[in-house]
C-alpha cells in the first residue's frame, strides 16, 4: 500500500474528493494493474461483481460515466430505453481522457475537471464493499454503494438484462 503523498497527482485528486466528500475509503497503489474489472478482483481477493467499472458512453452526445459491476457488459440498448435517449455509444478514448482528466483502465467516479453525469449499476448494491479506480491503472480505493451514490449524484439504472 502506498502512502496518500506518494500517490500519482491524479489519485491524490481523487483522495481529495473522497476526504471532502467524507468517505473513508484510502487510495491506495497496487504492484499489479487494475485496468480491467478481471485484473482489479485478482489483485483485491473479492468478486468480480464488487469491482465498480468507470465506463464513459456518449448519452445522445452528452458524455456520461456508467458505474457498472465488473459482473456486467453494458447494455446499451437497455440503458437507452431507461434514459430515453436515441443512442448511447462507447466513448472513443481520446474523448475519455479529455473529460476526464484520467486514462481508460484508472477512470475514477470523481477527480474529473468538470462534474459528470453519472449513471450506476444497481447490481453493485449486492456487495457490502466495492472497489473503484482511483485516477490511474494501478489505483484502487474502497467505499459503499451508498457512498458511490451519494459522491457521484448518481442515478440507479439497470444497465444488463441479468
Amino acid at each position: 500500500m502506498t502512502e496518500d503523498q506518494t500517490l500519482p497527482e491524479r489519485s491524490r485528486i481523487v483522495q481529495e474528493h473522497l476526504d471532502a466528500a467524507g468517505i473513508s475509503g484510502r487510495v491506495r497503489e497496487l504492484p499489479s494493474s487494475t485496468r480491467t474489472a478481471a485484473d482489479a478482483a485478482a489483485a483485491l481477493g473479492c468478486a468480480i461483481g464488487a469491482i465498480a467499472s468507470s465506463l464513459l458512453f456518449v448519452v445522445d452526445d452528452e458524455p456520461v460515466l456508467v458505474m457498472t459491476s465488473g459482473r456486467h457488459r453494458v447494455d446499451t440498448d437497455l440503458v437507452a430505453e431507461q434514459l430515453g435517449a436515441a443512442s448511447v455509444t462507447m466513448a472513443p478514448a481520446r474523448l475519455v481522457r479529455d473529460t476526464t482528466g484520467q486514462p481508460i483502465g484508472g477512470v475514477s467516479p470523481v477527480g474529473h475537471p468538470a462534474p459528470l453525469r453519472t449513471i450506476v449499476d444497481a447490481a453493485l448494491a449486492d456487495y457490502d464493499v466495492i472497489w473503484a479506480a482511483g485516477g490511474t491503472p494501478h489505483a484502487v480505493f474502497p467505499l459503499t454503494f451508498t457512498d458511490l451514490v451519494t459522491l457521484t449524484s448518481g442515478t440507479l439504472l439497470r444497465i444488463a438484462r441479468d
